[in-house]
């Protein structure tokens, strides 16, 4: 026997919760964008809720539902970056590895958002302990992830010694290219620079 749901007595029908519109997933992902978006186009001293809300296309109490200040909605979004990750390479050599990690990687630090962001990011953490914590955690988590299994893959192959320290190797991959792209932040890399990193960084792994 089936019941029509216009049946059912209205005190009997289950109702949503009250906030389950309000606290869609889509809405939090477009929340999160507007917070890149805006620190990019203004930096985080000057990025206000009102500014993320309006970019989101929602309104003030959205965010607020979700976070209760700029700084926990901006530890949030930088906490995000650690979980998202960088593609693992496997072209069967420590080179070929590296070589691919350091595109990806480039690309994405040279990201115009990326680029405003993560210098941005560096100076409020040099003043604020609680964004330092989370962007040394997003930064080191997504290479650190990546590299160890670079290192673990090319040590399986017998390209570097057993029992290499993993904390030099994450030193040695990953900071040549943030030097130059983040903290000097050249324009533009040299023609063939990631073929001789990658050449370099395979080099010194090897000689651990």
């Amino acid at each position: 026997m089936t019941t029509n749901a216009d049946e059912i007595p209205k005190r009997e029908r289950r109702r949503a919760p009250a906030g389950a519109a309000v606290l869609r997933e889509d809405v939090t992902e477009a929340i999160r964008a507007a917070v890149f978006e805006e620190l990019a186009a203004v930096g985080y001293a000057r990025m206000s809720i009102e500014g993320i809300a309006r970019r989101a296309g929602v309104g003030k109490t959205a965010v607020y539902r979700r976070w209760r200040s700029k700084l926990h909605l901006v530890l949030d979004v930088v906490s995000a970056m650690a979980v998202l990750g960088l593609p693992v390479p496997d072209t069967g050599s420590l080179e070929g590895d590296l070589r691919l990690l350091y595109e990806v990687t480039s690309r994405a630090l040279r990201h115009p958002v990326a680029s405003q962001i993560i210098p941005d990011l560096q100076a409020e953490a040099a003043r604020n302990p609680e964004i330092a914590e989370a962007f040394q955690k997003a930064l080191r988590d997504g290479q650190e992830g990546v590299a160890s299994k670079i290192v673990a893959a090319a040590e399986a192959r017998g390209e570097v010694r057993a029992g290499i320290d993993g904390d030099l190797a994450l030193d040695l991959i990953s900071g040549p290219l943030y030097w130059r792209a983040v903290v000097i932040r050249s324009p533009k890399l040299p023609k063939g620079y990631l073929e001789q990193l990658a050449r370099a960084t395979a080099g010194a792994l090897k000689a651990l």
